[in-house]
């Protein structure tokens, strides 16, 4: 009997926090799984759903029409009792009362911890499907929810921008990521910001208020009264927008507004980008199981279908590329171009 033969019922669970597509990625395990006549059982709230046996069994019927959903419909948590050996242990025995032939989950990096921390106590195949606006796993180009990000913190800059315009003012607006940039340089670039403060670039050569002050100074020498608009990502700065927002403005002679976008960035309808991704990243989770893969991640890179170990995920480092923080250094900056004036004359 072949490995496919062998899976008869899987798995699954979305857990951490949740991302635009992670619906979507439900709907395509579940119409995969049934083409092959595999049942599907989601656990809800995530691995505390595993200790709490709370699950409900999935079908067409209950997935057909949800591609266009945000959020989760078997919901998302985190548990600390299921880090433990013992809580790993309950989970392993209530996967095997329910026959469970493989398990997949849905999520980011903790999420993946746990399903490593799963495979000590059961043996199973247990597949990782990214999903996390953050996109800060190694293995592949997009996570689930990264584009619909993107796009929610560029809207809410281009009206930033509008308010800024019309009363020459400083903005400072806060995106998530966690420790990646990814929607930090992605929104940054897709808005024209002024200014970007990434987790990748504080590292090497943090920026100081002085190197702010004398960057929005230039600005408003070079374009006169105008607009600035400065991405910050979560964490880079001590205070967060609220405090450097106060800084700038007891050094400079307009106003500084700070703006958090928060966990908006987790909500609305998820673009086509993600939806497709998510599908396709689900049908491979199933074609991975009946593969006999098990302790892999389903990625896609450069737009070809990968598996990469669940460790390596979080261990390797998904650089942030060096090509867009290229860009958005050159396509504004005014002190250079005050000294190009300056020769000039």
């Amino acid at each position: 009997m072949s490995s496919s033969d062998a899976i008869n019922r899987i798995a699954l669970i979305t857990s951490g926090g949740d991302a635009p597509g992670m619906n979507a990625a439900i709907r395509a395990v579940v119409l995969t799984a049934e083409h092959y006549g595999i049942e599907v059982i989601g656990f809800r709230h995530g691995y505390e759903g595993l200790l709490t046996n709370d699950f409900v069994k999935l079908g067409r019927e209950q997935v057909e029409h949800i591609l266009q959903y945000s959020g989760t419909i078997i919901k998302s948590a985190r548990s600390e009792r299921f880090k433990t050996d013992d809580g790993a242990r309950e989970a392993a025995e209530n996967l095997d009362a329910h026959q469970i032939d493989g398990f997949i989950v849905i999520g980011g990096d903790g999420s993946f911890r746990g399903a490593n921390h799963l495979a000590k106590f059961w043996q199973g195949p247990i597949i990782g499907v990214p999903g996390t606006i953050d996109n800060d796993l190694y293995g592949t180009d997009n996570t689930i929810g990264y584009d619909t990000a993107v796009e929610t913190a560029m809207d809410a800059l281009d009206k930033i921008r509008d308010t800024a315009e019309a009363m020459d003012r400083v903005f400072i607006v806060e995106v998530m990521g966690r420790n990646a940039g990814y929607i930090g340089i992605s929104s940054a670039m897709a808005c024209g910001s002024e200014r970007m403060i990434l987790p990748e670039l504080q590292k090497d050569k943090p920026l100081t208020v002085d190197a702010l002050v004398k960057h929005i100074e230039a600005v408003h020498r070079v374009r006169g009264d105008s607009s600035y608009v400065m991405v910050l990502c979560e964490n880079q700065w001590p205070g967060g927008a609220v405090h450097l927002a106060e800084q700038l403005e007891d050094r400079l002679n307009f106003p500084c507004r700070p703006c958090l976008l928060g966990h908006v960035q987790r909500g609305g309808r998820p673009t086509a980008m993600d939806r497709i991704l998510a599908t396709r990243l689900g049908v491979h989770a199933v074609e991975l199981i009946r593969r006999g893969e098990t302790g892999v991640m389903a990625g896609v890179e450069r737009n070809e279908l990968t598996q990469t170990p669940l460790q390596d995920t979080w261990m390797e480092r998904k650089k942030l590329s060096q090509e867009l923080i290229d860009i958005q250094t050159k396509l504004f900056n005014p002190v250079k171009k005050e000294r190009h004036k300056a020769t000039q004359k």
